[in-house]
């Protein structure tokens, strides 16, 4: 089986709710989506954040966790890391996903769906649900193919790396899920899910969990 390794892209957060510290709300996005991927199989798990954020992986991370510190908060930054490290058992990875670090009750299954196209497609991405364009995650081979266009997570969009690619289909297109960057994003939390203590506390106003 290919080394595989998903990394949280802890990127700035431009929305908190009211009453609520921003700097908490983040640490809680943050925390809730390290833990879910602690419980992911078959693939290794890290962080990915800018210098001047190191602060929150440090406080999110579980012992062992790799940290990649990248010059902008961007897909290609993580995964250009995340190609070039040797640090890897086995001398690195063969596939890589990034993930929006504000998803916090993201199920495992939909990171699932991410990887699977790379066995034969070079990129997947899953698009974010809502009205808003963005990306919840990004997926490719490694080294990731010359014809990747640069992409942002709250901007970019499926129709636009599609023309980029030499053929449509080296893209594959997975199942969305939302991040919470509004309002109308808390509507979406499902109670019913588990996982997401740290943001359903906040929302509880209950704080953090100890």
């Amino acid at each position: 089986m290919a080394r595989r390794v998903v990394v949280a892209l802890l990127a700035p957060v431009a929305w908190a709710p009211p009453g609520i510290d921003p700097v908490n709300w983040r640490t809680a996005l943050a925390e809730d989506v390290v833990d879910l991927l602690a419980t992911l199989n078959e693939v290794d798990t890290a962080v990915a954040v800018t210098r001047a954020d190191r602060w929150l992986a440090d406080a999110v991370i579980w012992p062992g966790t790799t940290v990649y510190e990248v010059p902008e908060p961007t897909p290609n930054m993580v995964l250009a890391a995340v190609g070039s490290s040797i640090d890897a058992p086995g001398g690195g990875y063969e596939q890589a996903a990034v993930v929006a670090g504000d998803a916090p009750d993201l199920p495992g299954l939909t990171v699932g769906k991410l990887l699977r196209p790379l066995t034969s497609r070079p990129v997947a991405l899953a698009p974010v649900e809502g009205s808003l364009p963005g990306l919840l995650g990004v997926a490719a081979q490694l080294p990731v193919p010359p014809w990747l266009p640069p992409l942002e997570m709250d901007t970019s969009v499926p129709a636009a790396v599609r023309a980029a690619a030499p053929r449509p289909g080296e893209l594959a297109v997975t199942p969305t899920w939302h991040r919470l960057r509004g309002p109308a994003d808390l509507a979406r939390l499902d109670p019913a899910l588990g996982g997401w203590e740290n943001t359903r506390a906040l929302l509880s106003g209950a704080g953090r969990p100890g």
